[in-house]
């Protein structure tokens, strides 16, 4: 668990699967979709359903709960792009537009790849967005991350094309960043 004043990025326990549901799964076009790779169907989910197949995030290290004054706001996590080279991305959902635009994120994912470097041997962090998402290519910027790849109009959202956007950072980087 991994604290900065009110927020807290913690490892997924059973009662907060209830929570995770209504944000996640509830809706079949919930607002958070439209900034999360969109061009990626979303399906919404009964709350039984989401249960059998969702206890497995419970004590998983790649996905955990962003809590903001007590209250699940969104998930943050990790998956690996090629595991014995240590390439890891990364990812941040908060569901919840009261929670976007105040530097929730921001600070959320500096938590976490806090503790990605020290926990894993990682050379790299990273995620990837699309130019459509704005903030969240603010909070790469933010985070000292640098724009690694743009791989121009391959993201077809509403009839418009839209670049994938790759940032990344070095281990040397973020402790340069962050002393």
């Amino acid at each position: 668990m991994y604290q900065d004043q009110e927020l807290t990025i913690r490892p997924i326990l059973e009662n907060d699967l209830e929570r995770l549901w209504e944000l996640i799964y509830k809706d079949e076009q919930p607002e958070w979709k439209k900034w999360d790779a969109p061009y990626y169907p979303h399906k919404a989910m009964p709350y039984d359903q989401f249960i059998k197949s969702n206890q497995d995030w419970i004590g998983d290290d790649s996905y955990w709960v962003i809590e903001v004054d007590g209250i699940v706001r969104g998930i943050i996590s990790y998956y690996w792009e090629h595991e014995p080279s240590k390439w890891l991305e990364m990812g941040i959902v908060l569901h919840e537009a009261g929670s976007w635009g105040n530097g929730i994120g921001t600070r959320a994912l500096k938590l976490w790849i806090n503790h990605l470097f020290n926990t894993m041997p990682l050379v790299r962090v990273g995620f990837t967005t699309w130019s459509g998402n704005e903030r969240m290519i603010r909070v790469g910027e933010k985070l000292g991350m640098q724009m690694e790849a743009r791989l121009r109009k391959v993201r077809l959202y509403e009839g418009q094309y839209y670049d994938s956007i790759r940032m990344g950072m070095l281990r040397e980087e973020w402790e340069a960043f962050n002393h």
